[in-house]
């Protein structure tokens, strides 16, 4: 059986305000194609298919376009599952009328959960669909009132799941969490209220021989080869620059053992950070990528996004190294001196920003400041 693995298409999403309309056009026309070169027979979107739950209508429109596509034009079975950034309603409203032979959809949680069961040389394979499911809904779907945190929902869902199962059948799971051990990125949102753990352990889905996550944007296996992210084609911020995007071709052999390949997307435009003086980046080849600049030069420029984005147009972003390495220190530095010696805490920040001693004059200086407050404080 051979599965290929997508998720988080985020399509409506933007880049810094930028429209990715014609970014997701192009990587969907990728997956179309993956689809007719290498003919999986389970084509699955792990969640996410829409940034918001009130997607652009526009954005509705490409993906019943390209749902149309798959349908007539390839053979392959459809798995898809809401994600928390989808509406699980719209979601499960495409699955009216679908030919349930060929395509599972789900949207909002269902305590009976069916899976989709397709048949090879050797035997059936059972998929089951999951879609993310808040605790308030999951209490409310299972009736049991100690659901508390996503991992409580997912093992519910499994559980649930379970139950149907064909005897001896090999078992394919579609979720959508943060499994324990996953590399995360900038551009997830949380899946738990403050303060509470969002994370699912990996043995949650014990007996499954493939789980295709969605969720998080990095393509990557987690606690075990098969328990897989296939990760967004899209990076969607600066921390995932230089990242390779992928979707998971993944064949399942008569054991239940999966082989992995990664195809890489192609995105139309990239994400880059240019570090370096300001006419340094003037003199670089022209792009349509998006970029963060970060700027080397000691003194602040006048208006240097407008220059840059003259040779890059969707430049989105600029600061200036000096800043970064500021805010790095800070978050980082453990101060050694006590709140109750001020001189000594100013000397080391300002030894930590500069990278050296501050000299007599500014000791002098700093002296005479704090004497100058002490006095205004003894006043009061």
């Amino acid at each position: 059986m051979r599965l290929l693995h997508t998720a988080d298409l985020h399509l409506g999403r933007q880049f810094h305000g930028i429209s990715l309309e014609d970014d997701h056009a192009a990587i969907l026309d990728q997956i179309l194609q993956a689809i007719n070169t290498h003919r999986p027979d389970v084509f699955i979107i792990a969640g996410d298919i829409f940034d918001r739950a009130s997607p652009p209508a526009t954005s509705v429109r490409q993906f019943n376009a390209f749902l149309g596509r798959v349908a007539r034009e390839t053979e392959a079975a459809v798995v898809m599952i809401a994600g928390n950034h989808d509406s699980g309603d719209r979601i499960g409203a495409m699955s009216v009328l679908t030919d349930v032979r060929r395509a599972l959809i789900r949207g909002p949680l269902l305590a009976d959960e069916t899976p989709l069961i397709l048949r090879d040389a050797a035997g059936p394979v059972a998929i089951s669909a999951l879609p993310y499911g808040y605790e308030f809904a999951a209490r409310d779907c299972f009736g049991d009132e100690s659901i508390a945190m996503p991992e409580h929902v997912i093992r519910a869902q499994v559980t649930a799941a379970r139950r149907h199962l064909p005897e001896g059948a090999r078992w394919v799971v579609v979720a959508h969490a943060f499994v324990e051990g996953g590399s995360s990125s900038e551009g997830e949102r949380p899946l738990a209220r403050v303060g509470g753990i969002e994370t699912v352990r990996h043995d949650m889905f014990d007996g499954a021989h493939y789980v295709a996550l969605g969720h998080l944007h990095l393509p990557h296996s987690v606690g075990m080869p098969h328990i897989r992210y296939a990760g967004a084609p899209l990076a969607f911020g600066f921390d995932e620059a230089g990242s390779v995007k992928s979707m998971s071709l993944v064949d399942l052999d008569e054991q239940g053992r999966v082989a992995i390949i990664a195809l890489p997307f192609a995105p139309t435009r990239g994400v880059r950070v240019l570090r370096g003086k300001f006419a340094d980046l003037l003199h670089g080849e022209p792009s349509t990528d998006f970029i963060k600049a970060v700027l080397t030069n000691d003194a602040p420029l006048i208006d240097p996004m407008k220059r840059l984005r003259e040779l890059y147009p969707n430049a989105c972003q600029l600061t200036y190294a000096r800043d970064e390495r500021a805010l790095d220190i800070m978050s980082e530095i453990k101060v050694q001196a006590t709140l109750h010696d001020p001189a000594k805490v100013i000397r080391e920040f300002l030894t930590q920003v500069r990278s050296e001693d501050p000299v007599d004059a500014e000791l002098a200086l700093i002296g005479s400041a704090l004497s100058d407050l002490r006095s205004v404080e003894a006043q009061v």
